[in-house]
């Protein structure tokens, strides 16, 4: 198994430390559902700056293929390549979108930096890069907020940089190698960054083990972004991986209102209400048969089921890709539910929710999307997949590393280790 990915702590923690990426907070307000585009989107009659316009020709998936990719129901927008951006590997991806214009842009994490690239009817426009605040790393994570992104990695004293998003809408002589608008240094190291919108708080977690919150959760103010502000932190329930932090509106009355953290903390999942940052309040935690690592996890819609991926099951104990789904009706008191196994051994990372579709990044096996439609009765189907790793679908940390589907327009981001940026569509 090729650990270097996904564990620089592991080694003499028996497969135990710290893993690949990503977390989102809750989705930007008012995307659609991929599949159902707006034609009057702004965005696809924008006439882009001048720069090296890729060439995105749709690629239709016909016969179980988009060009040299295996496919079910998604054609191919476009791909920026690895070397347009100027990197050796790629890992998370998020979105941003102009509210005024509609114009849509890819944030896509590199291993020595984060590139911007427009998403447009016309072509995928690269616009330049942040370089790394530090040095190089295969892990950076990067969160909206405020028409800024908050970008964080594990590169030795990398902070947290914070980069005002709309500086692209004027940028022209591209590709510009951008610098960062403000440095927050109350971390160093950090493997992920959450943002919940509705509270104007960043969550740096992952940080170095020994700080103060043995590298749990940091909660850092951000109602201006450019000078973020420490308030505290958690860490009683170990190093925290990835997490999913929302203003709790499902079935459980107790706790409706509250800021509610939901922590994949490799060998249990963590719920605590953080609402009062003076006074954390742990609320439950969670293991699992056959655990391996807790990786990361996403609420359903209504918040009443909690996805999660064990990053290292596959390779320890032979699944193909599984997916353990929890029910939180009671959040005092969890209960699993079901569980569901993919179509190939390929290692699951990274997963997000939209209306009734779970969209995971899958490793090898590219992007597959899950049927969250019958969850209540315990069934969950893949209804379609774009495989943008096609040479195998064998357990290795190589291929699709995570997935945005937010975008109002509907086309979907993947950010792929080797391979860069590729953009998706729903196929008509």
């Amino acid at each position: 198994m090729n650990v270097r990915k996904c564990f620089p702590f592991l080694i003499v923690l028996a497969l135990l430390g710290s893993s690949c990426n990503n977390d989102r907070d809750s989705p930007p307000d008012n995307v659609s559902i991929p599949g159902d585009t707006d034609p009057t989107d702004d965005a696809d009659d924008m006439n882009p700056p001048d720069g090296d316009n890729q060439d995105t020709d749709i690629v239709p998936c016909v016969d179980g293929m988009a060009g040299i990719y295996p496919c079910n129901g998604f054609d191919l927008v476009g791909n920026v390549p690895l070397s347009e951006l100027s990197a050796n590997e790629g890992n998370d991806v998020w979105g941003w979108v102009d509210d005024a214009s509609g114009r849509e842009f890819a944030l896509m994490g590199l291993d020595n930096g984060t590139a911007f690239i427009e998403i447009t009817n016309s072509g995928l426009l690269y616009f330049g890069k942040l370089p790394s605040a530090t040095g190089t790393s295969i892990w950076r994570d990067i969160k909206v907020y405020n028409d800024h992104a908050f970008i964080v990695s594990e590169a030795g004293g990398h902070g947290m940089q914070v980069f005002d998003l709309s500086r692209l809408l004027e940028a022209t002589d591209l590709p510009i190698t951008f610098t960062a608008d403000a440095i927050y240094n109350g971390i160093g190291t950090a493997h992920n960054i959450v943002i919940n919108e509705n509270t104007a708080f960043a969550y740096p977690v992952g940080t170095a083990r020994n700080d103060a919150f043995g590298g749990g959760v940091h909660f850092v103010d951000i109602q201006n972004p450019e000078a973020p502000q420490a308030t505290g932190g958690y860490g009683l329930d170990g190093y925290t991986h990835d997490a999913q932090i929302v203003t709790y509106n499902g079935p459980d009355p107790d706790y409706q209102g509250r800021e509610i953290f939901i922590g994949a903390n490799e060998d249990r999942i963590a719920l605590v209400d953080i609402t009062d940052k003076n006074t954390p309040t742990p609320i439950a935690t969670i293991d699992y048969d056959q655990l391996g690592y807790t990786h990361q996890g996403w609420f359903t819609e209504d918040q009443r089921y909690f996805l999660l991926g064990d990053e290292v099951d596959e390779t320890r104990f032979g699944f193909n890709s599984r997916t353990l789904i929890f029910d939180f009706e009671d959040l005092d008191n969890p209960t699993f539910h079901m569980t569901y196994l993919g179509p190939s051994s390929a290692i699951d990372h990274n997963g997000y929710v939209l209306g009734n579709a779970f969209y995971l990044a899958n490793y090898t096996a590219g992007l597959r999307v899950l049927d969250l439609s019958e969850i209540d009765q315990g069934v969950v189907t893949e209804q379609g997949f774009f495989d943008s790793y096609p040479a195998n679908d064998t357990p290795q940390f190589e291929g699709a590393w995570s997935v945005y589907p937010y975008l109002p327009s509907g086309k979907l981001l993947v950010s792929d280790i080797n391979s860069g940026l590729i953009v998706i569509q729903p196929s008509n």
